[in-house]
Formats: C-alpha cells, sequence, structure tokens
C-alpha cells in the first residue's frame, strides 16, 4: 500500500503550532477529569488572526460532535514501532514515543513493596520521522526499570519526554529532547509514574498526569512540584496532552468500555481543551473514528495543528509486530476538518 499524503513540509511553520501562553497558576487540572465527552454548547466560528489565519485554540472551541473529520492520508510505518505513546509536531517532522516490551509485567497476588507487579523489562524509543513516515532516528530514553515513555509535547525549542516504570505508584525520569542535535539531557526525577507531559513557554512551568490521569501534577521546570490533586473524573483517561497556545492544552485518551458480546468491549475516545490557568475545561468532544486494527485513534499518540481554515490531526493508535501479532502495521492516519 502506497502512502498518500497531502501534507506537505512546506505548509507547516513552527507557527502552526502556537506557543503563546498566559500566567500559569500551580492549582492546575483541578477541572480537567470533570469534563463529559459529550458535545459542548455552541460556538461562534472560530476567529481569525490579522492575517485571516485561525488560531489553534479557537480551532479547537468550535469542535462538537457534528465536526466532518476526513481521512486524507494512511500511511504505513515500515519500522519496528512497538507500542506507540506520545506524539509532538516540529515544523516539517514528527517526534513520536514509544515503549518496546521485552519482558511484560506480571501482577503480584497481594503488593509487594507497595507495587501491584513486577517491574517487567523493556526500552523507550522516541522516533524523529518526515512527515511521510520515513524513519530518520531513534533516540533511546530510560533507565533501569524507568524504560515506558509516555505522551511528548514540544515547546517551541524542545522535545519533553517523561518516562516511567510500566506500574502505578512508581517513579519516573523526565527529559528534554532537541530536536536538532536530539541530544537527551535529563531535568528531573519523580516519585509516581509520569503517564504524559505538558509544558508552557510563557510561563516556564510543566504539567503532568500520573498513571490513567488519576493524579495531575504541576512542577517547575528543575522538577520542583508545586501542585498534586487528584482526578475526579473516571471518564476518560488523558494519554496525550499538548500545548496549544493562549495557556491552554490539548487532551486526548480512551476508556475501555464492556458490551453485551461475551469478550468484546468498546474503546470511548476523545478529547478536551483545558485552561491551564484555571483547569477548566473548556470544549470536550467525543472521536468516534477508528483504525483498520480496530482500535479509537486517541487511543494513544495524537497530535493537532491549524493549516489555514483547516485543522489537522496526526494520531498512530495501532502496535507494530510483535510476537504475538508479527503482521501487525502501525499506521499513520491524518484527519482534516473544516474550520
Amino acid at each position: 500500500m502506497q502512502p498518500t499524503n497531502p501534507v506537505s513540509a512546506a505548509s507547516s511553520t513552527r507557527g502552526l503550532r502556537s506557543i503563546a501562553a498566559t500566567a500559569a497558576a500551580f492549582t492546575v487540572f483541578a477541572g480537567l477529569g470533570g469534563a463529559a465527552i459529550a458535545s459542548a454548547p455552541t460556538d461562534p466560528p472560530a476567529e481569525t488572526t490579522a492575517d485571516g489565519t485561525v488560531t489553534l485554540v479557537d480551532a479547537l472551541r468550535s469542535l462538537d460532535r457534528s465536526t466532518a473529520w476526513e481521512l486524507v492520508a494512511t500511511i504505513p510505518l515500515e519500522f519496528p514501532t512497538h507500542h506507540p505513546q506520545g506524539l509532538a509536531i516540529v515544523e516539517d517532522r514528527l517526534f513520536m514515543s514509544s515503549v518496546e516490551i521485552i519482558e511484560p509485567t506480571e501482577r503480584f497476588d497481594e503488593p509487594v513493596d507497595g507495587y501491584d507487579r513486577t517491574p517487567g523489562a523493556g526500552a523507550g524509543h522516541v522516533f524523529a520521522m518526515t512527515r511521510d513516515g520515513e524513519l530518520l532516528d531513534d533516540v533511546a530514553v530510560g533507565e533501569g526499570d524507568a524504560y515506558h515513555p509516555g505522551g511528548i509535547d514540544f515547546d517551541g525549542t524542545d522535545v519533553w519526554v517523561p518516562v516511567a516504570e510500566y506500574r502505578p505508584d512508581s517513579a519516573a525520569i523526565v527529559y528534554r529532547l532537541d530536536p536538532d542535535t536530539l541530544t537527551v539531557t535529563e531535568e528531573f526525577r519523580y516519585r509516581d509514574h509520569v503517564g504524559g507531559v505538558v509544558r508552557d513557554p510563557e510561563s516556564e512551568l510543566l504539567y503532568g498526569v500520573t498513571w490513567g490521569s488519576r493524579r495531575f501534577v504541576t512542577w517547575t521546570t528543575s522538577g520542583a512540584p508545586l501542585a498534586a490533586v487528584a482526578n475526579p473524573s473516571h471518564l476518560i483517561d488523558w494519554q496525550d496532552c499538548q500545548f496549544v497556545g493562549d495557556g491552554m492544552q490539548l487532551c486526548s485518551g480512551v476508556t475501555g468500555l464492556a458490551t453485551a458480546e461475551a469478550g468484546a468491549d468498546y474503546e470511548l475516545g476523545g478529547m478536551a481543551l483545558i485552561d491551564l490557568e484555571t483547569g477548566d475545561t473548556l470544549n470536550a468532544v467525543p472521536l468516534p473514528l477508528f483504525s483498520s486494527a480496530g482500535h479509537v485513534v486517541t487511543r494513544n499518540p495524537v497530535a493537532v495543528e491549524v493549516d489555514g481554515d483547516v485543522l489537522r490531526l496526526f494520531a498512530a493508535p495501532d502496535d507494530g509486530p510483535s510476537d504475538d501479532d508479527p503482521d501487525a502495521v502501525t499506521e499513520l492516519l491524518v484527519y482534516e476538518a473544516q474550520l
């Protein structure tokens, strides 16, 4: 299958992913988990900038259940992708984090030293690739039992990558990756599983979600914890978040739901626009879009950009080949919605 991709490098600039931000507060995320995945109240049309470009934040505000998403590209990734986790747009390139599982974790009958399972073994990757899915480089991240990269974010200068143990209530390392030199710098360590991070470049604060997005944490860039709050909602587990400008982030995720058919389940996927200063959910919508393997597109890596009057979404919900499924293929899916 030949990839069809209308997305050109020339159409992308660093400005597509706005890095303007407002001041951030330390008690962020308090309202993040409480948003139901439902149609939002009717919003006015997306606003435009002086040059006629729709801002990313206003594009996300305008989304609702009736938004028509068109699949414009299906690109098979022809390299070992393992289990993709996070996605970030860096000009004409994409950066995708992934966990390679070498030894699966095993649950204990009873907790051992506060853990519910063994650490397992694996390797963390951040893949740099073109928008056409060509692998440019494979950057190793992690150390010891911390081999699970999570949701990543590009702040206009660096890609921020959390790598945690593959079990809840564990430990994590937060790295900064220079997208030009691919140099990886450890910024700090945190005593919990950090499943995703977002950095506001104006306030220079870092925001993170823990295992299943059950807790939300705010740090300084050097790792000093400023706030940690419980997520009061159990509707959606946010998997990947992205700073989108104006002191806001977009979070995407999934919840597995049982169905009436024995042994079957349904993946409920959705996205939410979150105000980082107040923690308020400004808009939340479901995304009933599925890959050829049957996974909802927000299962793991998601990144968005605005290009003129088009909102573009990149997703890679499927795993690559494994011993259990040697024929599996991760496809980079590109959707567009007219604004």
